[in-house]
């Protein structure tokens, strides 16, 4: 039979008088539904998880992207759904979800250590117990580890730093520092007795800073983004070359002067003065290539009102564009600055280089003002609308709130480029030797955050050596004298070589007459001039004997970049010097130039007696007409290749030396007696220790020599490393 309906409670069916029953779950029942709860978000997690694996660029992907765009939206949603739900319903009972006990920087460095470990495992060595491993199969292996590896470090070393949040933040808390020099003193100790090699430009960079006492405004964009125009505008001149195609290759410093003039300083050549006008020689990228004219800083001096005494305005190359070596010459420049200017190009949209280059600034301690160019292609609501968008996406990208202001330099519109700049930009020039100390304050805090994080994630590693690691060491040891050595061998070859290039001249005729001849007997008939096949011929003799010296001096600077890799994984040193960076160096040969020969060669009634006879004749006929020509143009060729050579080697001996100067006293200390390795160790913990103190402290217990005054604790336990 149907039970008639009821509205009575649980408690009222099992007969608990409604004054005695319970308000709330007991203990237990509390415990159970949290547990259910905690459970059921887990899955949620989980399902959120599948939903990026199965859309993420996984190299061994999981899951199968069966969800459309839309359907993943609905599940997210769904899920947020749910979530609410149950926090709602688990505060109706006086319950909240625990705190988060994890964190999550902490947890991806173990992940990442973890990576390190698998990696480590890749090596042919650790292989040898599925099989020997094909010796073509070893640099291979060994290079892969070696990137991943130095990659997985420097991820390590960014997270040790915690760049990335709160950059207002840290930019004042960074300016917090007093005696600048003491504190100096104690980090070039420490860059030099840990042999912390990747900090020894930025130490760089402060103390030129430091004398120079300048305040130098960088403007940044991608390519064609209006920076020269602006800048141009912004001085009052043209001096500045615009165009479409990317312009600037070096970084161009503006500075006061009272005359217009131009200053150029080279790799291989004294600086020159030079008259203005011929800027777009060494500055666009298509009369200086890539920089192929060695060119390593440009002044441009300008008797500008706008430009206060001591205030440098400097134009960078592009990012985002085909001119790779200028917007390495930019990233480069990036640290130097003291205010950075982002312009925005309005006629596309906010990219990734964008936001990079502002993120790269502030991490580097350089405060930024954004800025829409060319807000002229843009109705009055669309700038609106675009200035919005991109405050908009820098602080959901970053975490900042940055004001971004429209700016023009057409006509109509240039008055929003003048207000920027007089009611922004031109009052910091009245306080710019204040603003110049407070930057050398942040770039000094910056490196010192970034030397006590290297010297935490190395004191790390030290912990976790494994007792084959002086065995690596010995050996990345034994590749560095090594690669010093072959310095003299292939210095001895090419110099060698390129004495017997002097003396090609009769090795080129032959081969000259031999190919003339050769066209000559073709049943074809001829099909090239005479002069040209001698050319061709000539210049070819002189290419083969120039790529000896070539591929020897290539071989070198990969055995040297080979032999900085092994130092720098075994060491686990940060931004190593890379195989792109000497190869670089090897470029740009001198061509061998025989100009035009006034030569007239024809096959006569002796060509028919045989290709002997025949080439004999033209070879005499060559040698009396234009052997002294030819003899001339390889004995100025051989001294060209080396002058080109040892100028290379220089270059690429000092490019290697500043870098295995370090790795080889950091190497022979830990793969020395283990005494040396534990007092390296106790000395970074020193270190360490006095560095990750506040900046106040830090500076106050630092001596005239650089050294923490009084005795300084061993590593905290709680450090995490």
């Amino acid at each position: 039979m149907k039970e008639p309906a009821t509205n009575a409670s649980p408690n009222e069916m099992r007969g608990v008088p409604p004054e005695e029953a319970p308000d709330s779950l007991n203990s237990s029942q509390q415990h159970h539904l949290l547990s259910s709860c905690k459970y059921a978000d887990q899955l949620l997690s989980e399902a959120e998880s599948i939903l990026f694996a199965s859309g993420s660029k996984s190299a061994f992907p999981r899951y199968q992207p069966d969800l459309a765009p839309t359907q993943a939206k609905v599940v997210q949603d769904y899920i947020a759904r749910i979530r609410a739900s149950m926090v709602r319903v688990l505060r109706s009972q006086g319950l909240s979800p625990p705190a988060p006990t994890l964190g999550a920087k902490r947890s991806i460095r173990v992940n990442l250590e973890f990576a390190d470990i698998a990696f480590e495992e890749c090596r042919p060595e650790a292989m040898r117990g599925y099989g020997e491993v094909p010796d073509s199969l070893v640099p291979e292996l060994n290079g892969l580890v070696q990137e991943m590896k130095g990659i997985l470090r420097q991820l390590s070393t960014y997270l040790a730093q915690d760049l990335g949040k709160d950059l207002e933040g840290r930019l004042r808390r960074l300016e917090v520092t007093s005696d600048e020099i003491g504190l100096l003193k104690a980090l070039e100790r420490i860059i030099d007795e840990h042999g912390l090699v990747e900090f020894r430009l930025p130490l760089s960079v402060v103390l030129d800073k430091l004398e120079g006492n300048s305040f130098q405004i960088a403007v940044f964009g991608r390519v064609s983004s209006g920076k020269s125009s602006l800048l141009n505008h912004i001085l009052q001149t043209d001096v500045l070359p615009v165009g479409v195609n990317p312009i600037t290759t070096v970084p161009t410093r503006i500075v006061h002067g009272t005359e217009p003039g131009l200053r150029v300083s080279f790799v291989d050549r004294n600086a020159e003065r030079i008259e203005i006008s011929r800027l777009p020689e060494f500055v666009s990228e298509e009369f200086n290539p890539a920089n192929a004219k060695h060119v390593t800083r440009i002044v441009v001096e300008l008797p500008s009102s706008r430009l206060a005494d001591g205030v440098t305005f400097v134009d960078t190359p592009g990012l985002g564009s085909l001119a790779t070596a200028g917007a390495a010459e930019t990233l480069a420049y990036l640290p130097r600055c003291d205010l950075g200017v982002v312009l925005i190009d309005a006629g596309s949209t906010l990219t990734a280089d964008d936001l990079a280059t502002l993120r790269n600034l502030y991490e580097a301690a350089i405060p930024a003002r954004v800025l829409l160019s060319k807000a002229d292609l843009l109705g009055p609501a669309d700038r609106v609308r675009s200035v919005q968008y991109v405050a908009d996406h820098i602080r959901s990208q970053l975490g900042e709130e940055l004001a971004v202001h429209p700016v023009s330099t057409r006509a109509e519109d240039s008055r929003l480029l003048e207000d920027w700049f007089t009611q922004d930009l031109q009052p910091l020039f009245e306080h710019h030797r204040e603003l110049s100390e407070q930057s050398l304050r942040r770039k000094i805090g910056a490196l010192r955050e970034a030397v006590e994080a290297a010297l935490r994630v190395r004191l790390e590693l030290s912990e976790k050596r494994p007792a084959t690691e002086k065995k690596h060491l010995r050996s990345a040891e034994t590749h560095l004298r090594k690669a010093t050595g072959r310095f003299e061998e292939v210095n001895s070859h090419c110099l060698n070589t390129a004495d017997a290039v002097r003396e090609l001249g009769e090795a080129a005729i032959s081969r000259a007459a031999s190919e003339v001849v050769e066209q000559w007997f073709r049943k074809e008939g001829a099909s090239e001039d005479e002069r040209d096949v001698v050319l061709r011929s000539v210049e070819a003799t002189a290419a083969e004997g120039a790529s000896l010296i070539f591929a020897a001096t290539r071989e070198l600077a990969g055995g040297l970049a080979e032999a900085l890799a092994k130092a720098a994984i075994a060491l686990e040193a940060k931004d190593a010097t890379t195989e792109e960076e000497l190869m670089s160096v090897v470029k740009e040969m001198p061509r061998f130039d025989l100009g035009t020969l006034g030569i007239s060669l024809q096959r006569d009634v002796w060509t028919h007696l045989g290709k002997k006879l025949a080439e004999r004749r033209v070879a005499n006929k060559l040698r009396r007409d234009a052997g002294p020509r030819i003899s001339e143009a390889f004995h100025s060729y051989g001294r060209l290749l080396e002058a080109w050579f040892r100028r290379t080697m220089e270059e690429l001996r000092r490019q290697f030396e500043a870098h295995a100067d370090g790795y080889r006293a950091q190497l022979e200390r830990l793969a020395g007696s283990g005494t040396a390795a534990s007092d390296e160790v106790d000395s970074m913990c020193r270190d360490w220790n006095f560095l990750s103190q506040p900046p106040a402290q830090v500076t106050a217990s630092t001596n005239a020599r650089g050294h923490p005054e009084g005795p300084a604790p061993l590593m905290r336990k709680d450090s995490g490393a």
